[in-house]
């Protein structure tokens, strides 16, 4: 039985059907997107999972080359060599469309191009492991700002893909059969309403041929024979 109140009319019944249509449409478009977005979803966290273990192992390096450097220097030399870096890096951060998702995308450049800059100090007075160190940091960057973009990526389309679902859901298992039970509510009562119509036709046609008969009656036979000759005429 349908939920909604709604006309047993025919315009009613003609705008169900195109809603029902449309439901229809909206529904394979919807699950569509469910399932690309959760294609490329797959794909980003593979992705992010491989970055995390790289990014993780990278860090840990850093951090024992820096151990190392700390072990064959001073602490104030180390500070000394760090104090003032030669190199900057600006990010640039921007964003891109995916199945309606607007996802970012990071984009670094340096302020000079000679890869020599990342070093800010003279190799004389400072361990091999400290350069190390400092080079395996900027080896890294790039992985950790495309980690940074799956993460973000990932956290986006989950909560766009369960959003989608949800209106799936809704659509599947509430608007299309409600829409569904309203048409047929609509067409069982109209066709009611055409069979009453036809009831009563043929009880009007009863009650002239019973009135035809009883004229008959009274001017003997001519009503009947009259009838029977408009009857004829009709079906011909």
């Amino acid at each position: 039985m349908a939920k909604s109140q709604v006309n047993p009319t025919r315009m009613e019944l003609t705008r169900q059907k195109n809603k029902l249509k449309t439901a229809r449409r909206g529904h394979k478009m919807l699950k569509d997107k469910r399932d690309e977005l959760m294609r490329q979803f797959l794909s980003l966290v593979r992705e992010n999972k491989e970055l995390r273990e790289k990014v993780e192992s990278g860090i840990r390096a850093c951090n024992s080359n820096f151990v190392l450097a700390r072990a064959g220097m001073s602490a104030e030399a180390l500070n000394v060599a760090l104090m003032s870096p030669k190199q900057e890096v600006y990010l640039e951060a921007d964003t891109k469309n995916v199945m309606s998702v607007e996802i970012p995308e990071f984009k670094y450049k340096t302020r000079t191009s000679d890869s020599n800059d990342i070093y800010s100090y003279g190799f004389a007075f400072t361990s091999s492991d400290l350069d190390d160190a400092v080079k395996s940091i900027a080896d890294l960057l790039p992985d950790m700002l495309r980690l940074a973009e799956c993460e973000k990526s990932c956290q986006l389309m989950a909560a766009e893909i369960e959003k989608t679902r949800r209106r799936v859901n809704a659509l599947e298992h509430v608007m299309i059969p409600e829409t569904e039970a309203n048409i047929k509510m609509i067409k069982m009562k109209l066709d009611e309403n055409e069979r009453s119509s036809q009831i009563r036709l043929m009880k009007v046609k009863d009650m002239m041929l019973e009135e035809a008969h009883r004229y008959d009656e009274k001017n003997g036979g001519v009503g009947v024979y009259a009838v029977e000759i408009e009857e004829s005429t009709g079906e011909d």
